[in-house]
């Protein structure tokens, strides 16, 4: 990542908090031009703090975990209202701020400060798992792996350290095909004494969420608008755009979906607006559970007022708006099939 600083430097911490909350679950790849924009955009903590939470999510749309966007706006503030502006370089008091947990308060306090933390990422639990051949399985493992890592961290210059953990486990001690050849810790590995590397770290199979159903609603006005809605600022995708939806549920009940569909109110307008359901579904998975949208899409003039709620906006104008994955899918289909 960009915030890597030369060894034996100290990293900026704004930057190595940006990366750090961006990366949470997420990949590089996805990650890097978020990262780019952002520093461009806000090119430290004061500048972050100072931006509207609107904006944050608008720039935020599309990497997903959209509670990382608000944690950093909140804690952007706490940093310049708490502490001047400048980020704490303990960790407890880097854990009290919002988003930061422990392995974000280990990491910039290591790579930042130089302090003697261990952050245990993933890459650094597989190393510490075929190091030590730890069997019990993620995420129950987890405690173990940090108080191993601990052991492993030095007095001097652990950011450098964690960071060449980091890189270890991306490059050689990968998930498949570890280059345990290559590994300077191969002599010293006990998975690859036992020739079984690859086996670890062992993990308990993951239990997918009950299927959620549910319909979505995309007017759209003969002039080219859109309309849409602020979702509650609190809970899942809090505060981000979307078209109006029905509520989601396992016992969702499609024939009853139109009854949840915007109701339009106009004193020139006295022809109803018809609802059609498009073809297929649109299908999104969440850390918790997978969701299918019917989608329903309506013709509405230009005059028409939007619902108290609602708001238009122009289709040009989407890409500035904080329209989450899920949101972008269901335009993009009704759109479509629109053209159809």
């Amino acid at each position: 990542m960009p915030w890597r600083a030369a060894r034996g430097e100290r990293a900026d911490p704004y930057r190595v908090w940006l990366s750090e909350i961006m990366l949470q679950q997420t990949t590089v790849r996805a990650v890097a031009p978020y990262y780019a924009r952002f520093l461009s955009r806000w090119g430290d903590v004061g500048a972050l703090a100072a931006a509207p939470l609107e904006e944050v999510l608008k720039a935020w749309a599309g990497l997903g975990y959209y509670a990382r966007a608000r944690n950093l706006h909140a804690c952007a503030r706490l940093v310049v209202e708490r502490h001047g502006g400048k980020f704490p370089a303990a960790e407890a008091a880097l854990r009290a701020l919002p988003g930061i947990g422990g392995y974000t308060a280990a990491a910039i306090a290591a790579i930042a400060f130089d302090a003697p933390a261990s952050p245990v990422d993933g890459n650094i639990e597989r190393v510490v798992a075929r190091l030590f051949t730890v069997t019990t399985p993620l995420p129950a493992a987890k405690p173990e792996l940090q108080r191993l890592a601990r052991t492993l961290t030095p007095q001097r210059r652990a950011g450098d350290f964690a960071q060449a953990m980091m890189d270890l486990g991306a490059t050689l001690c990968t998930p498949k095909n570890p280059a345990c050849a290559f590994c300077p810790w191969n002599d010293s590995c006990a998975a690859h004494a036992r020739g079984d590397a690859q086996t670890f770290p062992r993990r308990t199979p993951k239990r997918e969420g009950a299927l959620r159903r549910g319909a979505a609603f995309v007017a759209r006005r003969s002039d080219g608008y859109l309309l849409v809605r602020t979702r509650p600022p609190k809970g899942l995708l809090g505060g981000m755009t979307e078209v109006p939806t029905t509520e989601w549920g396992s016992e969702f009940d499609q024939d009853g979906a139109l009854g949840c569909a915007p109701r339009f109110a106009s004193a020139t307008q006295k022809k109803r607006i018809a609802w059609r359901r498009t073809s297929g579904v649109v299908r999104h998975v969440f850390t918790h559970f997978p969701l299918e949208l019917t989608v329903y899409i309506a013709d509405v003039p230009v005059r028409m007022p939007a619902p108290k709620g609602t708001r238009w906006i122009a289709i040009s104008e989407l890409g500035g708006e904080a329209l989450p994955s899920l949101m972008r899918k269901v335009v993009a289909h009704a759109l479509d099939k629109k053209r159809d």
